[in-house]
C-alpha cells in the first residue's frame, strides 16, 4: 500500500513539474511572438483599416485587438510543436542582442518595403504567366 501511495505521489509531483515547465516554455514562446509578430500584425491592421470607414476605426481596433490573444495562443502551440524550449531561449537571446533589437525596430518599415517589392514583382509575373497560359 505504501508503494502505491509513493508511486501516485511521485506521478503527481512529476506531472506538476511538467506543467510548470510547459507554462514557462509557452511564456517564452509568447515573448518571441510578441517580438516577431507585432510588426506583421501592425501591417495587417493598417491594411485592414484602409478598408474600414474612419468613424468605425476605434470600434474595429477594439475588436481586432481582442482577437490577438487567441491567435497568439494558437501560434504558440505550433511553435511548441516545432521548436524546443532551448530553441526558443536562443531566439530570445538573439532578439535581445543589438542586431536582434535592430531587426525588430526596423520590422514595420522593412515589411512595408518588402510588400511593395513583392507586389511589383507579382504584377510583372502576371504578364509572364499570361504569355504561357495562352
Amino acid at each position: 500500500m505504501k508503494k502505491l501511495f509513493f508511486v501516485i505521489a511521485f506521478a503527481l509531483v512529476a506531472n506538476l513539474g511538467t506543467a510548470q515547465s510547459k507554462e514557462a516554455f509557452k511564456a517564452d514562446v509568447m515573448k518571441v511572438l510578441k517580438v516577431t509578430a507585432s510588426s506583421q500584425m501592425n501591417m495587417a491592421k493598417t491594411q485592414i483599416l484602409k478598408m474600414v470607414p474612419a468613424e468605425k476605426h476605434a470600434a474595429f481596433l477594439v475588436e481586432f485587438d481582442a482577437t490577438l490573444p487567441s491567435y497568439y495562443d494558437k501560434v504558440a502551440d505550433v511553435y511548441m510543436q516545432e521548436y524546443t524550449h532551448e530553441d526558443i531561449k536562443e531566439m530570445l537571446k538573439f532578439y535581445e542582442s543589438p542586431i536582434g533589437k535592430k531587426i525588430t525596430q526596423k520590422g514595420d518599415a522593412l515589411t512595408e518595403k518588402v510588400t511593395a517589392a513583392a507586389q511589383e514583382w507579382g504584377m510583372g509575373l502576371q504578364g509572364m504567366m499570361m504569355k504561357y497560359m495562352q
